[in-house]
């Protein structure tokens, strides 16, 4: 079963570095439009639209990605907890 905590540590760290990279990428224009920035819009912008939905940018900044982040721990700290007990 720890095998199991471990690819679920792993695919929740990867997806929280790959909308950091997303995030990055749109402070440089020209990177969305490389084959990784268009790999990277369509995993991550399905979970960080609903998100940006509810919350209105700051003038040229949005806090939305950083919204979505804590909820992605959170529901991540969750489902371990979840899957602790059912252990």
């Amino acid at each position: 079963m720890g095998y199991l905590f471990t690819v679920l540590d792993f695919a929740f760290t990867v997806y929280q570095f790959m909308i950091i990279a997303y995030i990055l990428m749109s402070w440089v224009p020209q990177m969305r439009d490389t084959g990784i920035g268009q790999l990277l819009e369509r995993l991550v912008e399905p979970y960080l639209a609903p998100f940006r939905r509810i919350i209105p940018t700051l003038g040229f900044i949005d806090i939305s990605p950083i919204v979505a982040l804590i909820v992605l721990r959170l529901a991540y700290s969750g489902l371990i907890s979840i899957l602790y007990k059912l252990m």
